[in-house]
């Protein structure tokens, strides 16, 4: 009888060491699965690649060029330059933030203050950055009463102030620049021109948050996705020159 307890025992605690195996296994797979969900998801949003826009043909795919203008929208650097860089971003997007602390000062001296590069910066808000709207259209006033100039350093102050980008807020950072934009930004006037700068983005391939069309003299373009580091942006600017 004690031989059979003790069977009886042995299998329980086989049973029961099995099913705390199978569980943490299985608990294991579902953290896995999870995480590869969520990378795919911020993949599609902030991108992470260098590549010419391709399209499908004959089956094959086949580089196609791209193109986008710079519009009416604020520039830095010569305007005669011969290599265009159009920036579709969001100034509360992260990675767009990262872009402008770690990457942009470094193409701005070897490549905008010598005369080789010019930056184009146009808005492409995304729906879920509450603060992004408002604060392109706070970009846009002050550039509507200072120009270029006031533009970009509106641009310096809001990526500088990412986490902090409320309507008065706003209001306050174009003050220290010696600007009321009050009215204009409660209108919302700049909206549309915002809007179009968003489809003008879609059409020339971007999905995301930053998205850089870096144009050549010849008119083609090559789309630069992500917060990519300055020698990314080397490689394609040089072979552009």
């Amino acid at each position: 009888m004690e031989e059979k307890n003790n069977k009886e025992s042995i299998i329980t605690i086989k049973k029961d060491t099995l099913w705390k195996y199978s569980t943490f296994i299985l608990g294991a797979l579902v953290v896995i699965l999870i995480f590869m969900m969520l990378s795919n998801k911020n993949t599609s949003v902030t991108g992470n690649v260098i590549a010419e826009n391709t399209q499908p043909s004959g089956g094959n795919t086949a580089p196609s060029t791209v193109s986008a203008s710079a519009d009416d929208d604020a520039v830095l650097g010569d305007k005669k330059a011969k290599v265009t860089i159009i920036e579709f971003s969001d100034y509360q997007c992260p990675f767009c933030g990262r872009f402008f602390s770690q990457t942009l000062p470094q193409i701005k001296s070897q490549y905008v203050d010598t005369g080789k590069v010019k930056m184009v910066f146009r808005d492409f808000p995304l729906s879920f950055h509450e603060n992004a709207l408002p604060a392109a259209i706070a970009a846009e006033c002050v550039k509507e009463k200072g120009g270029d100039a006031a533009y970009w350093k509106m641009h310096d102050k809001l990526f500088e102030n990412q986490q902090v980008l409320s309507k008065d807020n706003l209001k306050a950072y174009a003050k220290e620049l010696g600007y009321d934009i009050g009215t204009c930004l409660d209108s919302e006037k700049f909206k549309s021109e915002i809007q179009k700068d968003m489809s003008d983005g879609q059409k020339a391939g971007c999905q995301g948050t930053p998205c850089f069309v870096i144009m050549g003299s010849d008119g083609k373009g090559t789309v630069v996705s992500g917060a990519q580091p300055f020698d990314a942006f080397k490689q394609v600017i040089d072979t552009k020159l």
